[in-house]
């Protein structure tokens, strides 16, 4: 039966199951008495030759090694996020509902209040100094409907696991927050030198990135939609792109991030060059979940009507 090496994400037969047989790139960055490989969290596997450079995180005394709290997290910050975005719809919705107050025509009762929620979960180009919504953004959603966090939350399922897989948990963590906050940095950017101001929220920045680091790890990869119809992954990417390329032209789904969408998915481009040559990658996905996104990409939007 064929294995599966969580190192490199390519599958084996039973010869070649080990990463020594089949030159798994995790072996270039072997420098472990113990004799483990670096699990993406645990900066005290040095990828240099030393074996006296420690990481950071035994540097500051933290634990991460097997049976420590960081160990649960390893392979699975996908679900992590996944988790905190709808964590935070949910969150979202108690805001609305009880402290800002709707009237039955959804229209806001305490505009004192809705600026204080627009202050936690949305990043606006009215305060960029927020810093605190250059992230809270990324897992905030609209809440008029669920098809916005709904396509999100299955793009990043499906596409976040191969990624995590191929550049580890630690890495992955890093591109998924710096790359939401970018997309929405740039997207409010714009607002600001048009002087239309608004704002964003979503994770469609940081997904596009996941896909622009698919795209140049493993541009044929091939995604069967409904387990069905193959796509290549470069086909899926292209799509989005080409929508919010258009979008910014005025053609197309309106409310939607556009800048944000592009942003994130040139940072994910630019990553997967950088560690393209370090990572072996399978060939093909089964993707049961219709198609990613819909309209206007994974799900980005400005600020509008909730």
């Amino acid at each position: 039966m064929p294995y599966h090496c969580r190192h490199c994400g390519g599958t084996f037969c039973a010869e070649h199951r080990l990463p020594e047989n089949h030159d798994c790139p995790g072996l270039d960055n072997w420098d472990d008495p113990g004799g483990v490989f670096d699990s993406g969290f645990d900066d005290s596997v040095s990828s240099t030759s030393s074996s006296s450079s420690e990481g950071l995180a035994a540097r500051l005394g933290i634990n991460t090694g097997p049976g420590s709290i960081f160990s649960y997290f390893r392979g699975n910050m996908t679900y992590v996020f996944l988790g905190a975005m709808w964590i935070t719809f949910f969150a979202q919705q108690v805001f609305l509902n009880f402290v800002v107050g709707l009237d039955r025509f959804g229209r806001v009762e305490d505009p004192e209040m809705f600026r204080l929620y627009e202050s936690i979960f949305i990043l606006s180009a009215e305060h960029p100094e927020y810093v605190w919504t250059w992230f809270t953004s990324i897992f905030s959603h609209s809440t008029a409907t669920l098809w916005h966090i709904a396509g999100n939350s299955i793009w990043i399922f499906f596409f976040g696991r191969i990624v995590e897989k191929y550049i580890g948990s630690r890495d992955f963590t890093l591109l998924f927050l710096a790359s939401g906050a970018l997309a929405g940095l740039g997207q409010i950017a714009i607002g600001i030198i048009e002087g239309t101001g608004g704002g964003v929220l979503g994770a469609s920045g940081a997904g596009l990135a996941i896909g622009g680091v698919l795209v140049v790890l493993n541009p044929n990869l091939r995604v069967y939609i409904w387990g069905i119809l193959p796509m290549p992954m470069w086909a899926i990417v292209g799509f989005y792109a080409a929508l919010s390329a258009f979008g910014l032209l005025g053609v197309g789904v309106s409310n939607v991030a556009n800048v944000a969408h592009l942003v994130g998915l040139a940072i994910g481009i630019v990553y997967g060059q950088r560690v393209k040559n370090k990572i072996s990658t399978p060939g093909t996905l089964r993707f049961g979940g219709g198609g990613p996104g819909g309209p206007g990409g994974p799900g980005g939007r400005r600020r509008g009507p909730f």
